[in-house]
């Protein structure tokens, strides 16, 4: 099984009490200096590689990297770090030398009261969207501010408080999308970009697969398509014009994403990881794999 952490985990962990006041609010929020904690297991800074069961932004002074089953992210002296609990990943300092602060909090703290609405529809936290970005010290200053206003308003007796604090998280999480660039932020004008969209989101509800008892459902394009209600063709020709894909290739390179992870954070066997990403033959998904990556499922797994 992939590792997850929930709240309860990340507060034994770290040796942190968890506040009375904020367990009898809608949801869950807490903001940390981080030089000011160590996982109590290892008596290191450095963050496992697990799916989080919450949200967490860091501002981290000092250089490290973020480890993914896909890619390593090099972060500079400040950078601003945006994790979901839908991607797994492993934070690692490349020095004792670290500061920063950062909060963690859950989806129904931030946005209670919007029904329909959830924290991955932000597009900072949309499927292929870049977690991490580097800040000049006037960006750094900027945010350091917002995470200490945070920690003050925290610890005060304030009756509204958590309203300032959801306020307050949400300005963080506009700043980074404002560090993003503006073709990462464009809404879909046109049809074709609405059913990229809707390819894409029904493409990432696939996924995780975290228990030997799920199944990937949709695993060609006329699944998709089908689900769509729109002719494979025109599915094909739409994903072509907006990402520069194939609905195949789109498919094959998540479907390599998540075999990555499995196969690299589980003990599950290489058949049961084929079953569970839709492959029948164990063989089919080798052939796959090697294709993909130019590595055999077990010499990835070394």
């Amino acid at each position: 099984m992939i590792t997850n952490t929930s709240l309860d985990d990340f507060y034994q962990r770290n040796g942190a009490p968890l506040p009375d006041g904020i367990t009898k609010e809608i949801g869950h929020f807490n903001v940390f200096e981080a030089e000011k904690l160590f996982d109590k297991k290892t008596g290191t800074r450095i963050m496992p590689y697990s799916r989080r069961e919450y949200y967490k932004i860091s501002w981290i002074n000092g250089k490290s990297r973020a480890e993914y089953a896909d890619k390593v992210i090099d972060m500079g002296d400040s950078a601003l770090l945006f994790a979901t609990p839908k991607i797994p990943y492993h934070w690692i300092p490349a020095d004792a030398n670290q500061t920063g602060m950062f909060c963690i909090f859950t989806a129904d703290f931030l946005l209670p009261h919007k029904a329909g609405v959830t924290l991955d529809d932000l597009p900072i936290f949309q499927p292929g969207q870049l977690p991490a970005f580097q800040l000049n010290p006037e960006e750094a200053q900027e945010i350091e501010y917002l995470f200490k206003k945070m920690l003050k308003e925290l610890d005060a007796d304030y009756k509204y408080k958590y309203d300032l604090l959801r306020n307050m998280v949400l300005e963080l999480i506009h700043y980074g999308q404002k560090l993003q660039p503006m073709s990462a932020l464009s809404a879909a004008q046109n049809a074709s970009e609405r059913i990229s969209s809707l390819f894409i989101e029904l493409l990432e509800r696939q996924f995780p697969l975290d228990s030997l008892h799920q199944r990937l459902g949709l695993r060609t394009a006329k699944d998709y398509a089908d689900r769509l209600a729109v002719h494979v063709n025109h599915l094909n020709k739409v994903l072509k014009e907006v990402t520069g894909h194939t609905t195949t290739q789109i498919i094959s390179k998540r479907v390599i994403q998540e075999a990555k992870i499995l196969l690299k954070q589980t003990n599950w066997n290489i058949a049961e990881i084929a079953y569970t990403l839709g492959f029948d033959d164990i063989a089919h998904f080798s052939n796959f794999f090697k294709k993909q990556t130019s590595f055999t499922p077990a010499a990835f797994r070394l």
